[in-house]
């Protein structure tokens, strides 16, 4: 009975809209990349199938709740003042104005991938400031350590999220909060200086970064890469979560170009050759690496012991 009355106010308080297209959307797969790991503050995967998540529009702070409700709708609630401006762009966030015809893959793992997972876009958040800390996070670190870094700066600067949200979703900073984080907070969360120093530079410019949202996706990449400490790789890690962009290849990845080869090609290449390889396949090379990774194809052999996880907090 209490779940029942639970389930009862979550629904009675929300914003709610449902949205559908003309050919599938695969709504986890999709919105995977905005999980930043397993107990991410901001993001929550329930046991019921949906997915919520809290985040910080112009209009103000929101936590939403997107659930699959057919192959070709997503049903989506939202709390807080961003509710409204969120879900009039919900179409847009799952790019379902996205045309695939051009994207004819010739290799017979990306054609199995696209046949069997033709439900899966590309996600547009807008949120250019949003998906840029926990990418420069994970500059040059173990994915590990960058994620256990992001969690423990939003749980200590962030805020808690609007509406019934699940216990402990987390709304992340804002850009004043990031800039203003002492150099000893975050040491203390395992962040270097460099990329420290990298966020508070960003805030500082975080309303221009935003406008970067409505640019030609190679336009705003470079306007991203003329913040000192912000690279190919993390623009391309931005662009593929705030931009839709289907062509965002992470080159300069510690992992990608040796997967994308030992997975097309059954054997290790570099990035140069893995840029040239997916040329062809322009302008959906970030397309193509999801369904990779989507279908388990994805993979790499291990050799060797893993490079040691680095530490900061102690020097």
């Amino acid at each position: 009975m209490a779940r029942v009355r639970e389930q009862a106010a979550i629904a009675e308080s929300a914003l709610v809209r449902t949205v559908t297209t003309d050919r599938p959307v695969d709504l986890a797969h999709t919105i995977a990349p905005l999980r930043r790991g397993l107990g991410d503050p901001c993001h929550v995967d329930a046991p019921d199938g949906t997915h919520w998540h809290a985040s910080r529009l112009p209009s103000g702070p929101v936590t939403y709740r997107l659930a699959q409700s057919g192959p070709d709708a997503v049903r989506a609630q939202a709390w807080g003042a961003g509710a409204a401006e969120f879900l009039a762009g919900l179409e847009h966030m799952l790019c379902l104005d996205e045309d695939v015809s051009d994207f004819v893959p010739e290799h017979p793992k990306l054609a199995d991938a696209h046949r069997r997972f033709p439900g899966l876009r590309m996600l547009r958040t807008g949120l250019v400031f949003e998906a840029l800390v926990p990418a420069v996070l994970e500059q040059k670190v173990h994915t590990k350590s960058a994620r256990a870094s992001w969690r423990r700066l939003v749980r200590e600067f962030g805020a808690p999220a609007p509406g019934p949200a699940p216990a402990g979703l987390m709304l992340p900073p804002d850009a004043e909060a990031w800039r203003r984080i002492p150099s000893w907070a975050y040491h203390r969360a395992n962040v270097g200086p460099q990329r420290a120093q990298t966020i508070v530079r960003a805030a500082r410019v975080a309303d221009a970064l935003e406008r970067t949202a409505h640019q030609d996706p190679v336009e705003a990449a470079r306007r991203l890469r003329t913040i000192p400490g912000i690279g190919v790789w993390t623009a391309a890690e931005i662009a593929q979560r705030a931009f839709g962009d289907a062509d965002a290849l992470s080159v300069g990845d510690f992992h990608l170009a040796a997967i994308v080869g030992w997975t097309l090609l059954g054997r290790p290449i570099d990035d140069d050759e893995m840029v040239e390889y997916l040329n062809p396949l322009r302008p959906h090379r970030y397309r193509a690496v999801r369904l990779l990774e989507v279908s388990g194809y994805a993979h790499k052999p291990k050799f060797g012991p893993r490079t040691p996880l680095t530490d900061h907090t102690w020097h």
